[in-house]
């Protein structure tokens, strides 16, 4: 009986620490995301900072809403969605599916979502480029 109840505690423990990971790992996507690095498709054709086209944030909340917005030329443009984070084993990712349809949504596979690909707790990279789009990387700035 009581290996029983020991067997029991163990899968209870294993399963509640791989719930609790993926849990740490979407609360690490909270918060403020900058772009901070636009790569164009001709080499070497990296840019930084003022120098890039646009400036654009993201804003993650834990309520799995975000806010995505970008200024170009002094005009600044938002669109809002859901996020979902999907913790599979070669690279975890995060889906924005937006609430309306905008210019500024990059994406490969639809109008009204984008795929970016968590590099680490901090940086995350827009899977635009696989079409021709540019290269983004965003930092996690808080």
């Amino acid at each position: 009986m009581e290996k029983k109840i020991l067997f029991l505690m163990i899968i209870g423990v294993l399963f509640s620490c791989n719930k609790n990971d993926d849990n740490d790992a979407e609360n690490e996507l909270v918060g403020n995301w900058k772009l901070i690095q636009m790569t164009g498709s001709i080499p070497n054709s990296e840019t930084y900072g003022t120098e890039m086209e646009w400036q654009e944030t993201y804003v993650l909340n834990a309520n799995r809403t975000f806010l995505k917005s970008r200024d170009r030329d002094g005009i600044t443009t938002e669109v809002s969605g859901t996020y979902n984070f999907i913790n599979n084993s070669n690279e975890p990712i995060i889906e924005l599916n937006f609430d309306t349809e905008s210019e500024i949504i990059g994406s490969c596979i639809s109008n009204m979502k984008e795929i970016m690909n968590l590099q680490s707790e901090t940086i995350f990279l827009s899977s635009w480029n696989a079409c021709d789009g540019p290269g983004l990387k965003y930092e996690k700035i808080n």
